[in-house]
C-alpha cells in the first residue's frame, strides 16, 4: 500500500509530506515491511504563517472556518508535489494520512476531559486528489480520557525498536520523546512532550529580523550569542518541566505570546542582545530535553538518543544537547535511514494505514487513555461514488 503522510507542526515552517510503501510482513500481525519512497516540504510563505498565527491567537469562527478550507487546499497541494518528486501518479497512491494544523490543544484537567482542534479540510484533500484521507487522529484518544498526544510512539515501536534502548527525540515546534525498550524486554514504553522545541527559537528569530527569517538556520544566531544564565534559570522554574508523564503541551503554553512576554522583559535592543536571547532559548530547549531524558527516559550505558524533526538540522541545538547528555550518544535521525524532518510525516502515513487495517494506534500507558483505540476518521476519495479521481487535478498530475 502506498500512503502519503502529511504533517504541519507547531514550527509552522511548512507541510511535510512523506510517501511510503507499507504492508504486513510475512508473519502478519504487527510485523510490517516499509520504505520511504519520497519526502518533500511545501514551505509556508510569510502570509500563510501569519494567517495561522492569527487563527491560533485570536481567530473567530469565520476566521477558523476559512483557514480550515484553505489548509485543505494547501495539504492537497503537498500531496501532489510529493507525487511529482517521487515520479508517481496520484492513481498509484492508496491513502493519505493528514495530521492537520493544530490551532488548539488542551490536555485533560482535574475533572475535565481534554480538547483538541486540528484544521485542514479532509474533504478538500480527497476532492483535489481523489485519494482516501484519514484525519482527526487525536480526537478518539481524548474521548477515551487520554492526552491525545504523543501519538507517534506506537509507530516508533512498530518501526524502530532495536536490541538496545533507543530514545527517539523529536524536536519540532514542541519536543517529544519515545523511550523504546529493547525488543525482547518487558519494560514499558515511555513517551511524552518534554516542552518547547523550535517554537520559541523560531518566534524569536522572526521578531529579531522583522519577519525576514522564520528559523535559526544552521544555529547561526545561537552560535553568535551568549547564554543568559539568570534568565535561563528563571525559565526553568516553569512547573511543566517537573511534572511526570503522561503529559503534553503546545503553543498555547509555549508560543508567540510567551516569547513576546519575555521580549518585553528582556528588551533586546541590538543584534548581539537578540543573539544572546536566542542562544538562551536554544539552551532552554536543550536543557529541558536533557533533563527529561535523565529523569524519565534514561537509555542506560548501551542506549542512544536519536534526534529527528527540524531541530536535528540545528547544529547549535544538537551540540548543546550532546554536552548536556554526555556520555549518552546523541545522533541525528539520518542514522535511521531518512531525513530527520521526515519522521512525523512518516508516522501519520503509518497511522493512516493502521486505521484502514483496523489497528489501534495509541499507547494508553503513554496518553492516559482508558484503552487502545483505532485512531482517525476516513473521508473516501476515489472509492466514493460521488468523487472522481480526476476532479480537481491538473492534467500533468493525473
Amino acid at each position: 500500500m502506498n500512503v502519503v503522510g502529511l504533517m504541519s507542526g507547531t514550527s509552522l515552517d511548512g507541510i511535510d509530506a512523506a510517501l511510503i510503501e507499507i504492508d504486513e510482513g510475512k508473519a502478519g500481525g504487527d510485523d510490517v515491511v516499509w520504505r520511504l519512497i519520497a519526502f518533500d516540504t511545501l514551505p509556508y510563505p510569510r502570509d500563510r504563517r501569519e494567517e495561522i498565527h492569527d487563527a491560533i491567537l485570536e481567530g473567530d469562527a469565520a476566521h477558523l472556518a476559512r483557514l480550515h478550507a484553505r489548509l485543505g487546499e494547501w495539504f492537497a497541494e503537498a500531496v501532489l508535489r510529493v507525487c511529482r518528486v517521487a515520479g508517481v501518479s496520484v492513481r498509484d497512491v492508496d491513502l493519505v494520512g493528514s495530521h492537520g494544523q493544530t490551532v488548539w490543544h488542551q490536555p485533560p484537567r482535574e475533572g475535565e476531559r481534554g480538547s483538541t482542534l486540528q484544521l485542514g479540510c479532509a474533504g478538500t484533500i480527497a476532492e483535489r486528489t481523489g485519494i482516501d484521507v484519514v484525519s482527526d487522529f487525536r480526537a478518539r484518544d481524548m474521548a477515551a480520557g487520554g492526552e491525545g498526544a504523543p501519538l507517534v510512539p506506537w509507530v516508533d515501536r512498530l518501526l524502530f525498536q532495536a536490541d538496545h534502548v533507543r530514545v527517539l527525540q523529536n524536536i519540532g515546534g514542541m519536543a517529544n520523546l519515545t523511550r523504546l525498550p529493547p525488543s525482547e524486554s518487558e519494560e514499558p514504553l515511555v513517551a511524552f512532550d518534554t516542552g518547547p522545541g523550535n517554537a520559541l527559537i523560531d518566534t524569536a528569530v522572526e521578531l529579531a529580523t522583522n519577519g525576514e527569517y522564520a528559523f535559526d538556520a544552521e544555529g547561526a544566531w545561537a552560535r553568535l550569542g551568549a547564554i543568559d544564565e539568570a534568565l535561563l534559570a528563571d525559565l526553568l522554574t516553569e512547573p511543566y518541566y517537573r511534572r511526570p508523564p503522561p503529559k503534553s503541551t503546545g503553543r498555547e503554553a509555549f508560543g508567540r505570546t510567551y516569547v513576546q512576554t519575555l521580549v518585553e522583559r528582556s528588551r533586546p535592543a541590538d543584534r548581539q542582545a537578540w543573539a544572546d536571547f536566542i542562544a538562551t532559548l536554544t539552551a532552554l530547549t536543550a536543557t529541558t530535553i536533557a533533563d527529561a531524558v535523565r529523569r524519565w527516559a534514561d537509555p542506560g550505558p548501551r542506549g542512544e538518543v536519536l534526534v529527528s524533526g527540524g531541530g536535528g538540522r540545528n547544529p547549535a541545538l544538537v551540540e548543546m544537547l550532546r554536552a548536556r547528555l554526555d556520555p549518552i550518544p546523541v545522533r541525528t535521525g539520518d542514522a535511521l535511514g531518512f531525513p530527520p524532518e521526515a519522521k512525523e510525516a512518516i508516522a501519520f502515513a503509518v497511522l493512516a494505514w493502521a486505521h484502514v487495517t483496523a489497528r489501534s494506534g495509541n499507547v494508553p500507558e503513554v496518553t492516559g487513555a482508558s484503552g487502545p483505540r483505532v485512531l482517525g476518521s476516513l473521508t473516501p476519495g476515489r472509492r466514493s461514488p460521488e468523487a472522481s479521481p480526476d476532479r480537481g487535478l491538473n492534467r500533468e498530475d493525473r
